[in-house]
């Protein structure tokens, strides 16, 4: 139980270094380049989710595995999903919240799914 602990404790640091490159690039498309802010949400989340892929291989799985590859694009398919999760509770929440306060509302329900799903089949070994 503790290593789950320990390994979700890990996993949340990745995901704050997330959190700031999914802000820091979502801010720069949405309002420097003005493109969307679903399309600039999907971007700032698709970066994030491609570092933490590393950090989370390195540092909190510690994974071994040989098949990157397929490693990375189960982590990439867990985030894309994620990325759902994200946009559809961004969605409901900027009805009440303004937006990035909904975006960090939304990060929070979706760090959930991810590292259950990673935990579970992307590091599952």
């Amino acid at each position: 139980m503790y290593e789950l602990i320990y390994k979700f404790l890990r996993f949340a640091i990745v995901g704050f270094s997330g959190l700031l490159v999914d802000f820091i690039i979502t801010y720069i498309f949405k309002e420097r380049f003005k493109v969307n802010k679903y399309i600039s949400n999907s971007i700032g989340f698709i970066v994030a989710a491609s570092s933490n892929y590393i950090l989370n291989r390195i540092w909190t799985f510690k994974s071994s595995n040989p098949e990157i590859f397929t490693e990375y694009t189960s982590f990439l398919v867990i985030s894309l999903i994620g990325l759902a999760i994200n946009n559809y509770f961004l969605y409901l929440f900027e009805k009440r919240f303004n937006f990035y306060l909904s975006k960090l509302f939304a990060i929070i329900i979706t760090t959930g799914w991810n590292f259950i799903a990673n935990y579970l089949v992307t590091f599952s070994s």
